[in-house]
């Protein structure tokens, strides 16, 4: 079975129960494969797998730390994949939420790779709302405000990570245009 297949199944069953999660991470994969294009065939496979698998952690099964990015990467880890575990520890620059949650040298414990595969991640990630509709950058910073609280930790790590994830945005934005790679404009 291929990668983002096995990720795509895998996560259906852990997320379908949530709702709007599974739409979000079904409509972030979409995202990667339309991304994808500007990657190697490889590192293409690896971020959709990864988009499937990156909220994982918010299925009440796997909450140990109440920590999403955390949670899912150590159960992907469990299942023997240390680079999608690093993907989904690391998405869309989660070191500052952890930061913010006390949670850093356990985020530590798993390989940011910084690499492509991460920026396209975020990047998809960060376009993509909660329901799966297509969203500004500032349009998910606000919807991350409303739905968690200005004061909540994923909005003081996403805004702390904001400058970061403008880069990944450009850089991504970037690299499409250079492949001649036709995605939805985000």
């Amino acid at each position: 079975m291929e990668l983002s297949a096995w990720a795509e199944d895998h996560a259906r069953r852990l997320l379908t129960p949530l709702g709007s999660r599974w739409k979000h991470a079904e409509a972030v994969a979409r995202a990667a494969r339309e991304v994808g294009g500007g990657l190697t065939p490889g590192d293409a496979e690896v971020v959709i797998a990864a988009s499937f698998l990156h909220d994982i952690g918010y299925a009440p099964e796997l909450a140990v730390t109440g920590f999403h990015p955390l949670d899912g990467a150590s159960h992907i880890r469990a299942l023997g994949s240390e680079r999608l575990a690093g993907l989904v520890a690391h998405h869309t620059r989660a070191r500052h939420e952890a930061q913010v949650r006390g949670l850093d040298d356990a985020l530590g414990e798993f390989g940011d790779e910084e690499s492509s595969v991460t920026v396209a991640l975020a990047y998809c990630d960060l376009t993509t709302g909660p329901n799966g509709e297509l969203m500004t950058r500032e349009q998910r910073l606000a919807d991350v405000e409303t739905r968690y609280g200005k004061d909540s930790p994923v909005t003081i790590g996403m805004r702390a990570a904001w400058r970061g994830l403008m880069d990944d945005v450009a850089k991504v934005n970037v690299l499409l245009k250079q492949r001649r790679v036709v995605a939805q404009p985000r």
